[in-house]
């Protein structure tokens, strides 16, 4: 392709290379362009060939997922955008690499290991338990009570008879006290989700398919991050493979673990997550996914707002068929808030799960169209009189649409308060409802943004 990658901050760069934007950090982040990439990434030449022994040991399982060439988003974006598709693996995310490259080193080691643990409320649990299907190794997986049935039913169909479901806790965290008091009890081998040598190593195939699958290498990679085992694994490989890729880091905003761990100088456990990126929503860093991410810049990692993630989400099904889950779709994401970086590179998109339980979609399209702007919420004080319905009927527009009518308050005598929730064509079309109403002499407040307030009542 012949692209001109000088523009990139990616935080692996040969000594030749100018660090884009130089600012207030460019002095820190071309010292760290200037330092040799062994230095970066500790046993670097034996991760690469471990990483395509494992990317060998991995076509047991499934060939290479697609790297696909989007038409659709390098025309929007002026560039030349590759997807490689994570979400088309048999468990439909690229856990099952680490699980499986995991399970083989431990089998490997120690033959008479037949009991595997791991607990999980998705991706891992399928990955895992397809593993041992194929081991033909028992496997033990420990699972929210609250994890959706379809994630549940998945485990279970890829495991077969090999693997035993136990649903325990409310909480991820609950989950994984009772997992490893198990392994302690029983003599099991946990098999953790990201923050293990294995695990990253597995997930490093990833980046050796991408280096079989193009002519050259990608100028930049979008990774999403939440333990960090696939942006570890493909960071490590592509640095020996591809030293002059660059790459950003995508987390839900709810869930910044690799962005507060940069800031800190380390591993940071979040207060709160919010738990709607489920594939990426962690609280906490893996502590050696950090320290091969440890070098890259707080402003390389960008977070995607939970409900601008759903508008993509969308997008892709409805104008490419592709079916992404929140955190598949993290990558895609964010290439609006690159599109002057990315102009005429060519990018490679990691859409790392494709786990999508259709009935949230009502869900994705409610919050979709909220964070477009084409849906609102709003309490209007409505007059206690024969027509006051009819005269705000008559305010709105030739293209808005009651969605939601519910009396809140049915005692007052003069006023009751009803809740509204009016959908439209375009976001224009509120501003002009809102002025008419507020000529007729109608009282609203918008609730839509306020979290607490529609959380109760919507």
């Amino acid at each position: 392709m012949g692209a001109d990658i000088r523009g990139f901050s990616g935080f692996f760069r040969p000594p030749s290379s100018r660090v884009f934007g130089e600012g207030r950090q460019g002095a820190t982040r071309a010292a760290l362009a200037l330092r040799p990439l062994s230095r970066h990434i500790p046993g670097m030449t034996d991760f690469t060939d471990a990483a395509l022994e494992a990317t060998r040991r991995i076509r047991e399982l499934f060939e290479p997922t697609p790297l696909q060439r989007n038409d659709h988003l390098s025309a929007r974006f002026d560039a030349d955008i590759w997807l490689k598709r994570e979400d088309l693996t048999p468990v439909r995310s690229y856990k099952l690499r680490g699980a499986f490259n995991a399970m083989r080193k431990v089998l490997v080691a120690t033959p008479a290991q037949g009991h595997f643990v791991c607990a999980s409320a998705g991706n891992h649990a399928q990955g895992v338990a397809y593993a041992c299907r194929h081991f033909g190794v028992k496997g033990t997986i420990f699972m929210p009570v609250t994890t959706p049935s379809q994630k549940v039913d998945k485990t279970r169909t890829f495991g077969g008879d090999a693997v035993t479901i136990r649903m325990t806790g409310d909480y991820f965290d609950q989950s994984l006290a009772s997992a490893q008091e198990f392994c302690a009890t029983q003599g099991a081998h946990f098999l953790a989700p990201f923050d293990d040598a294995d695990v990253i190593e597995g997930q490093a195939s990833v980046g050796a398919e991408i280096m079989e699958q193009l002519d050259g290498p990608p100028d930049l990679v979008i990774l999403p991050v939440g333990g960090g085992g696939l942006a570890a694994g493909v960071v490590s490989y592509l640095a020996q493979a591809a030293p002059q890729t660059g790459f950003r880091f995508v987390e839900p905003l709810g869930g910044p673990s690799l962005r507060e761990a940069l800031r800190a100088g380390g591993p940071v456990t979040l207060p709160q997550v919010n738990s709607f990126v489920d594939g990426a929503a962690v609280a906490r860093i893996g502590a050696q996914t950090f320290a091969r991410l440890c070098h890259a810049a707080p402003h390389d990692v960008l977070l995607a707002p939970e409900d601008r993630i759903c508008v993509t989400m969308l997008e892709m099904l409805n104008v490419e068929g592709i079916v992404l889950e929140p955190a598949g779709a993290l990558s895609v994401d964010v290439l609006p808030e690159l599109s002057d970086v990315i102009r005429g590179k060519r990018v490679v998109c990691v859409t790392s799960g494709g786990n999508f339980d259709f009935e949230r979609l009502p869900e994705v399209k409610e919050r979709a169209m909220r964070y477009s702007g084409l849906k609102k919420y709003f309490v209007l004080r409505l007059p206690q009189r024969p027509g006051a319905l009819r005269d705000f009927l008559d305010i709105l527009g030739p293209e808005d649409d009651i969605a939601r009518f519910e009396y809140l308050k049915k005692s007052a005598r003069n006023f009751g308060s009803v809740l509204l929730g009016i959908e439209t064509t375009s976001a224009a079309n509120f501003p002009a409802l809102f002025a008419r109403m507020e000529a007729a002499g109608f009282t609203y407040r918008d609730i839509t943004e306020d979290e607490t307030l529609a959380g109760f009542v919507i």
